[in-house]
């Protein structure tokens, strides 16, 4: 079950867990994994295609 979040994801280089901003300013603001502790995150691009007409 995955939890739906409205914020920026991260996701940890290490161990691959996602990490939302709400989790990280719950925990103080610090830029670090909640789950192995790694302070290594890459934020997801977002699914969506941007589509540039040719000229």
């Amino acid at each position: 079950m995955e939890k739906i979040t409205t914020g920026v994801v991260y996701e940890c280089l290490r161990c691959g867990a996602k990490v939302s901003t709400e989790e990280l300013e719950i925990r103080g603001g610090e830029v670090k994994c909640t789950v192995c502790g790694y302070r290594v995150l890459k934020k997801i691009r977002p699914p969506v295609v941007k589509r540039v007409p040719a000229k």
